[in-house]
């Protein structure tokens, strides 16, 4: 008896990073020129094929494609929504993870890795039409994401240095929300807040008043 050959889908598994910082008080995010096809010459999320053999998940993915594709290592890492269809990449049916990851500013000079041309930080809300594929709407839902966690309340400390002033941490805030905040009620907020750590005799000196510093407490999760 023949056994008849039966075609199989492999779907193409993927993942795609909004890796977002502050740049003189404004929020960027790292887009790629791609070197490869599909969409050679074109600007996209940095993004990355699962590798079963290399990979344990799809996290690992993530900071491996942000670890050679554009040289940094990432404190905070999230998913953000799977995308998934036979026409959104040319190569085949595809699923895709996005993710968003958060960079402090001291480490921004990220490099063109493997399979990369240029990179460029880029006002996230400037980018209409400029994008590859459905990147696009993968960043606008990472963004949402990360400004719907700041409105919640997190704090957004993956975005500063190791040590920092309330000053900082209120701008990085209003970086993110694309806002002004009021000091006092923002002050008021994060009033007792206990994923804030004051470094006692520790302070900012410069022409004002001395700023008292802070850090990230211990087993900080945003």
């Amino acid at each position: 008896m023949q056994i008849s050959k039966v075609k199989k889908l492999f779907p193409l598994v993927t993942v795609d990073v909004a890796l977002f910082t502050v740049v003189d008080g404004g929020l960027r995010v790292l887009i790629v020129r791609r070197e490869n096809d599909p969409a050679p010459d074109k600007w996209a999320l940095p993004g990355g094929i699962l590798k079963p053999d290399v990979d344990k998940c799809l996290d690992d993915t993530a900071m491996r494609v942000l670890s050679s594709k554009v040289a940094v290592d990432v404190r905070h890492l999230e998913q953000v929504t799977t995308v998934s269809g036979a026409e959104r990449d040319p190569r085949g049916w595809s699923i895709s993870t996005a993710y968003y990851a958060l960079l402090a500013g001291e480490l921004v000079p990220a490099v063109a890795g493997a399979s990369v041309k240029a990179i460029d930080w880029c006002d996230p809300t400037d980018l209409q039409d400029r994008l590859a594929f459905d990147h696009e709407f993968l960043l606008n839902a990472a963004l949402t994401r990360l400004r719907a966690k700041v409105r919640q309340g997190a704090l957004p400390l993956h975005l500063l240095s190791q040590k920092f002033t309330l000053t900082d941490l209120q701008r990085a805030c209003e970086a993110v929300l694309g806002t002004r905040l009021d000091k006092g009620a923002f002050r008021r907020l994060i009033k007792d807040e206990p994923s804030l750590c004051l470094l006692p005799g520790e302070y900012l000196r410069g022409p004002q008043r001395p700023a008292q510093l802070f850090q990230a407490a211990t087993g900080f999760q945003f």
